[in-house]
């Protein structure tokens, strides 16, 4: 359904909805078509038809990155590709499917059902991951199917943002097979929407990027949190008149609220005041991102979802079991309206604090599920042994989020290693940090540890101050995919 005013309607009209489809998807795709799948639900003795509801989606086991790195492994990434086959067909699709694919080919012809059939399900287009968490990258491929569900969430996605069609918007996601930056690129061509791809800094260049600013003047700019910043420093930095930037939006990668006011701060400088600043939220295994709504710079309105392509469950990330709406856990997700590359019961790695609520949003009245702004990365989660008898789970997530929200500091990075390059030796975590202006070195660093230490229990074994050049070359602001702004030198 492409209709906007399907994201309004009441939760329980939306949630039947995605229970018909979930079934719909699993007896008539994913069971008879996907090799993976297929055997996940032989193996386990799981009847498809069974899977009614998204409760009945626990019967599923999970499908973890481990296991997407196993089958990279063996070469078998091709086995979550849907691959429909006469014999498939022919052995698994329920008798109305099969109806429905002999009238096509009575009224239709034999050519028009192959080539509707190669347009649903042939893989014409990837993405991947960047690799940071399993080591290396993992294409997940789309459909002409695919692609269109790309154009649509892009729509609802601008139509979220309260975006017009005679605005105009820069894209600064960099030039990759990345899912940030096709899912930008195709919400413009669906939206109407005039869009300018830079390709980032790497393409560009930062003084390429100004330029084309300064010459079309866009209302948006869409980017990498860290590049963004960068960006917009520059800007300042050369005196430039930005008072044309009403919005900004941000993806891959966390955009805590401390952040956000940095960047509204520099644009208030440079003539742009009420700027609005948005998060996204998204991930390459399900080839979308959910926005968040247009609200005050303070509040976070949590990520709108689609509820009709997908369905999110949270759960306890030791135990799995499902966790109540509202409640912390780890984010699982399903597709229930992909081809190519499809994934059930995903565990993301991702970890939420105020989980998943279903009322309706309180800024804009849409009545889908919101995933909750305050997520973090399990990569960023690390093991250290920062003492010779056992190891302390350290989560870097809040050590971003502190970096972030400091005025003080322009940039920064932390290096975790071993201490004098000893692998027998603890683990140390060193922090190389820029400031935006003169300050008491020795106190500044007293504080932040202090303040590290009681809402972290950790801090910097050594804090050294660089210059703007270095943290610069060290984050890889102008080439990185991402900013390099956690190094794991161990």
């Amino acid at each position: 359904m492409k209709n906007e005013n399907l994201l309004f309607k009441p939760w329980a009209e939306l949630k039947e909805l995605q229970n018909r489809k979930l079934h719909w998807f699993v007896t008539t795709k994913v069971y008879p078509f996907s090799p993976y799948y297929r055997a996940l639900f032989d193996k386990n003795k799981i009847d498809p038809d069974s899977i009614r509801t998204v409760e009945d989606l626990r019967r599923i086991p999970f499908t973890t990155k481990a296991d997407l790195v196993r089958m990279s492994g063996e070469g078998k990434t091709r086995d979550l590709i849907l691959q429909p086959t006469e014999q498939l067909i022919k052995k698994y699709l329920p008798k109305a499917e099969l109806l429905k694919i002999a009238a096509a080919k009575l009224f239709r012809g034999k050519e028009y059902l192959k080539e509707s059939l190669e347009k649903e399900f042939r893989p014409i287009f990837l993405t991947s991951t960047a690799g940071t968490t399993t080591g290396q990258p993992m294409p997940f491929l789309y459909t002409a199917y695919d692609l269109e569900n790309l154009k649509i969430y892009g729509k609802r996605i601008v139509q979220i943002f309260g975006m017009e069609t005679d605005e105009t918007v820069v894209n600064l996601f960099p030039y990759a097979p990345h899912l940030a930056f096709w899912q930008v690129f195709f919400a413009g061509t669906e939206a109407g929407i005039l869009i300018l791809s830079t390709g980032g800094g790497k393409t560009m260049g930062t003084e390429g990027n100004l330029r084309s600013i300064l010459k079309l003047k866009p209302k948006l700019l869409v980017g990498v949190p860290a590049y963004v910043y960068h960006l917009l420093k520059e800007a300042r930095r050369q005196n430039l008149d930005f008072s044309f930037v009403k919005k900004i939006v941000l993806g891959a990668a966390r955009a805590p609220v401390g952040f956000k006011r940095k960047l509204a701060a520099l644009l208030k400088e440079m003539g742009s005041s009420d700027v609005q600043i948005f998060g996204t939220y998204g991930f390459t295994e399900a080839r979308t991102a959910w926005p968040e709504c247009p609200t005050d710079i303070s509040v976070m309105s949590g990520y709108h979802t689609f509820p009709d392509r997908e369905v999110f469950e949270i759960i306890d990330p030791q135990t799995g079991a499902p966790a109540g709406e509202g409640q912390d856990g780890e984010i699982v997700y399903s597709s229930i309206d992909s081809r190519g590359s499809c994934l059930l019961r995903y565990r993301t790695g991702d970890f939420v604090k105020g989980g998943i609520t279903c009322a309706p949003c309180p800024h804009c009245g849409r009545t889908v599920p919101r995933i909750s702004s305050d997520l973090v990365r399990a990569s960023n989660i690390k093991d250290l042994q920062i003492s010779k008898i056992k190891g302390t789970l350290v989560n870097f997530n809040k050590l971003e989020f502190i970096l972030d929200s400091k005025a003080e500091i322009n940039e920064w990075q932390i290096e975790i290693s071993k201490k004098d390059n000893d692998q027998y030796e603890v683990d140390e975590i060193s922090l190389f940090v820029n400031l935006l202006r003169d300050e008491n070195r020795a106190e500044f660093a007293a504080e932040l540890n202090r303040q590290l230490l009681a809402e972290t229990e950790v801090t910097f074994n050594k804090i050294e101050f660089v210059s703007h050049q270095e943290i610069q070359q060290r984050i890889e602001i102008d080439s990185a995919v991402k900013a390099k702004k956690i190094v794991d030198k161990r």
